[in-house]
């Protein structure tokens, strides 16, 4: 939630996808594991105070417990899906569950 809601406050969130075994039927799955699209006006270098950590990969994971990867929607090549479903691969070739979590502006 934590690393959810740091990058909605950056203004600039596209899509938040979870993988690997915090979403699976894995009783104490060891991290979590988050790809985040974002916007093209986004601009790391802009960043401040805690929501840094969520854009630096090597602190992202001791900080949160999150693998966190991320990049621009113009840098998702061959489109935004294809991009997503490149994360829902695994080195193996079979796929993995993913879940988008989608936030809901009617409240």
């Amino acid at each position: 939630m934590r690393v959810y809601s740091l990058a909605v406050g950056t203004g600039h969130l596209a899509r938040f996808i979870v993988f690997g075994s915090f979403i699976t039927a894995e009783l104490q799955p060891n991290d979590v594991d988050v790809f985040l699209l974002m916007d093209d006006g986004f601009d790391a270098g802009q960043l401040t105070g805690e929501t840094v950590f969520v854009f630096d990969h090597t602190v992202a994971q001791p900080y949160f417990g999150a693998s966190v990867f991320w990049l621009r929607r113009q840098a998702a090549l061959g489109g935004e899906q294809t991009t997503v479903e490149y994360w829902q691969t695994k080195r193996d070739g079979t796929r993995r569950g993913i879940v988008e979590v989608i936030q809901d502006d009617s409240q």
